[in-house]
């Protein structure tokens, strides 16, 4: 993978994954604020050494005093949880960063002054669980928050995969211009359009509800993890019956991990459904896109517009336009 920032060629070591990444340089970060709006940490350890390794990124960090509650699954109540959600709005850095994912802002999206949040000019960035606070703040307010690492997962653990990180400081500096990626059965297509998805389950989750952007001729990038590929197709299903997925101008599929085939399922895997998803829809499909429940992800804004291409075995999302 080589990544070009001022003119300059990086190499980083990842055998499995090729990227290519076009940047512009931008001013330095500053800080990040971690809430937990969704699961407990399970080791608060965790939580200082990714302020350690943001640290040595260039970031400052401060956590949310209610952080590393813990209630029942949840990283504290209901009502601690929001009031953490709140104090990230108020206090100074400019980026709000998940501490982890896992279950909890579904029940909080009624109690959330979206106004608030996007008036508060913060950056908001997280997965998984986090996608429903993403899309509801895009719903509601049209705000642009990103899809990208969070403090447990990615900078917590026993290793911090350096290009997942290269990626969210570029991003963060909205110097990442083009993410350019493998997809080997990649269907044709040059468009722009909103990005925006994340977490497939967390997407089908909001259908039928205010929390659920009315995103026409966009980009949907979807992503799972523990979902065998007939739930995988099922929750595809009900985008595509509620006539979301018809409306976009292309579909693009990350990481789909950690599932276990039955006996039964005799050859149905998820290129079957993603076989079964092109011919129904009828919308271009990507597959490769570096994004998931894995260790190398690349940092998404959702709600913004970009351009997506194909071209030889290869996706280019489009991120940013410098002139």
């Amino acid at each position: 993978m080589t990544l070009t920032a001022h003119g300059h060629d990086h190499d980083h070591d990842h055998p499995d994954h090729h990227l290519h990444t076009h940047t512009h340089s931008s001013p330095a970060p500053t800080g990040i604020y971690l809430i937990s709006p969704s699961g407990a940490v399970a080791d608060p350890a965790s939580i200082e050494l990714a302020r350690q390794r943001l640290g040595e990124l260039g970031f400052k960090t401060a956590v949310d005093r209610a952080a590393l509650l813990v209630h029942q699954r949840f990283a504290g109540t209901d009502k601690q949880r929001l009031a953490g959600i709140a104090r990230s709005l108020k206090q100074k850095h400019p980026i709000v960063m998940a501490t982890r994912g896992g279950y909890g802002l579904s029940r909080l999206l009624p109690f959330i002054d979206w106004k608030a949040v996007a008036d508060s000019g913060k950056t908001f960035i997280g997965q998984s669980d986090f996608t429903a606070f993403s899309l509801a703040l895009l719903a509601r307010t049209g705000h642009v928050s990103y899809a990208g690492p969070t403090a447990v997962f990615d900078f917590g653990g026993k290793k911090m995969d350096d290009l997942t990180a290269a990626l969210f400081g570029e991003s963060m500096r909205r110097e990442l211009e083009v993410l350019s990626f493998e997809a080997p059965d990649a269907d044709a297509v040059d468009a722009r359009g909103i990005l925006w998805g994340g977490n497939l389950a967390m997407v089908a989750s909001l259908v039928g509800t205010p929390y659920m952007p009315k995103i026409k001729g966009g980009i949907l990038f979807l992503e799972d993890i523990a979902e065998h590929p007939f739930r995988v197709e099922r929750m595809l299903s009900q985008l595509w019956h509620a006539g979301i997925l018809a409306r976009q101008k292309a579909i693009v599929l990350g990481s789909f991990t950690d599932y276990r085939l039955a006996p039964h399922d005799k050859g149905y895997d998820l290129p079957v459904v993603v076989s079964w998803l092109r011919a129904a829809v009828k919308v271009p499909v990507i597959t490769g896109l570096p994004y998931g429940h894995v260790k190398v992800k690349a940092t998404l804004p959702v709600g913004r517009k970009v351009g997506i291409a194909t071209e030889d075995g290869m996706g280019h999302l489009l991120l940013e336009e410098h002139y």
